[in-house]
């Protein structure tokens, strides 16, 4: 089988089944492994004078390591790939969280930021109704490329060892790529190296979005507004999904009690938003599983025209 086709296996899999949490009450789950690799790193290198050149030498070692760790495991055969991939995918994952928030907040608002928080960085204690909606269709937009188009375009570009080397760069970004002045130096290249490899998909993850609301036509205006996100390429999903919504994300919010004030992406949307939005988020999430599934039978077509 190619890598196209045990791909398609495991995103199947991964969207019937999700993440076994049964598994990961007895045993590490891999990305849980990472942290504690990058954690031991930051503490024994993220201090004293060029910590920079550490963070670079760092990063270099998470790739050497799980670059190796993934040739290694690929060579027990596909069955170990399809279950390691699907291990690492999100959508199944994604979903449950994504209505979790659904479902607390149809209860109340109380509920609502209860289980917002558990996918958002920001401060929750003061959201109200459109605010929590507003925070989990960002979210869902963000880990739809990060935890699933992304992991999807690494193991189909690099097999396992791919698919390993942007999970625990992803991993590094996520625990040690903050600017400020722990480490704003120290994690720099796993920063960068995480914007590097999130460069394609996010762009493929708006895409999808994008066709598969009928707003192909609208990509100036995609590009437009995923200049005004912060990131370089969280942007891009989260503007294809407030374009095909029909409302506004990112503007204000706050970050340990500090206020923010960012620009609205698709700033015409609607801003009073609630439950019915977090589900049609849902449906759009489905939708562009369905078209990354679709684009890769295509794939898989021409591959066996050129065998």
């Amino acid at each position: 089988m190619n890598t196209s086709e045990l791909l398609v296996i495991a995103l199947i899999l991964d969207a019937v089944i999700g993440d076994p949490n049964w598994l990961w009450n007895r045993a590490p789950h891999p990305v849980v492994v990472m942290g504690k690799i990058i954690s031991w790193l930051d503490q024994a290198y993220n201090t004293g004078p060029d910590r920079k050149r550490k963070g670079v030498l760092a990063l270099l070692a998470l790739i050497a390591i799980a670059g190796c760790t993934g040739w290694i495991l690929a060579l027990a055969g596909p069955v170990v790939e399809v279950v390691l991939t699907v291990i690492l995918l999100a959508h199944r994952g994604l979903l449950d969280h994504i209505t979790a928030v659904a479902k607390g907040l149809h209860i109340s608002e109380a509920e609502g930021r209860k289980q917002v928080a558990r996918i958002v960085g920001r401060d929750t204690k003061d959201m109200d109704a459109s605010q929590i909606a507003r925070a989990t269709i960002e979210s869902a937009a963000e880990n739809l490329s990060d935890g699933v188009v992304a992991p999807a375009f690494w193991f189909l570009i690099g097999g396992l060892p791919g698919l390993l080397i942007y999970k625990i760069t992803n991993t590094a970004d996520s625990m040690i790529g903050y600017r400020n002045d722990t480490y704003r130096d120290f994690g720099w290249a796993s920063a960068r190296f995480d914007d590097l490899l999130n460069l394609v998909p996010a762009r493929l993850t708006a895409a999808l979005i994008a066709l598969m609301h009928g707003q192909h036509c609208s990509w100036q205006q995609i590009r437009r507004d995923a200049k005004l996100h912060r990131s370089p390429n969280a942007g891009w999903p989260e503007a294809a999904m407030a374009l095909s919504l029909d409302v506004a994300l990112s503007g204000p919010r706050s970050y340990d009690g500090k206020p923010e004030t960012f620009p609205w992406v698709n700033a015409p949307g609607r801003t009073a938003l609630g439950v019915g939005d977090i589900h049609q988020t849902c449906t759009a999430l489905w939708k562009s599983w369905a078209a990354l599934l679709a684009l890769l039978q295509v794939f898989i077509v021409l591959h066996a025209l050129s065998v």
